[in-house]
């Protein structure tokens, strides 16, 4: 009786690339030897759009301005809670670091307002198909650091005036 496995044989020597004398050859075959890397496609070429500029222009101007009241709204507000420390809520001082601080909070979401804004401008780019616009890019990454600071410090502002 013959072994299944010994039937299978010849037809597996027969999926083997042959050498022209029907010998089964030891070379690998095209579909072996091809690249299975990814593909490298080149950026695509991104066309200056001025209107585009001029919107990054203003809105980073127009943060740039935030950012500025906000560091003079900071200073008031570190000022307050550092009298408040320690007083009972409620109190004339601790009212009044409060709303240093509501003062504080609405300039960090102006900030976050321009950075939806440009978020928004970008995720149409995308939907529209066309390519990322670096400017565009670094605004939004450049003002979104903006914003974590500036949460950052609202944040260690009321923390320091609850403890």
């Amino acid at each position: 009786m013959r072994h299944p496995a010994l039937l299978a044989l010849p037809i597996a020597l027969s999926a083997c690339s042959t050498t022209g004398d029907g010998y089964p050859s030891l070379l690998p075959r095209p579909i072996e030897s091809r690249d299975a890397g990814e593909v490298v496609r080149p950026d695509p070429v991104v066309t200056p759009d001025a209107a585009l500029d001029s919107r990054v222009a203003e809105q980073l101007a127009a943060a740039e301005t935030i950012a500025t009241r906000f560091r003079s709204l900071a200073m008031e507000a570190e000022s307050r809670v550092a009298v408040a420390r320690g007083v009972a809520p409620g109190s004339d001082s601790w009212l009044a670091a409060q709303t240093a601080l509501a003062d504080l909070n609405r300039a960090r979401g102006e900030t976050v307002e321009i950075v939806t804004a440009l978020e928004e401008t970008a995720a149409a780019r995308l939907q529209a198909g066309t390519p990322a616009y670096p400017a565009l890019d670094a605004a939004i990454a450049s003002l979104s650091r903006a914003a974590a600071e500036q949460a950052e410090k609202v944040q260690a502002l009321e923390d320091a005036l609850a403890g």
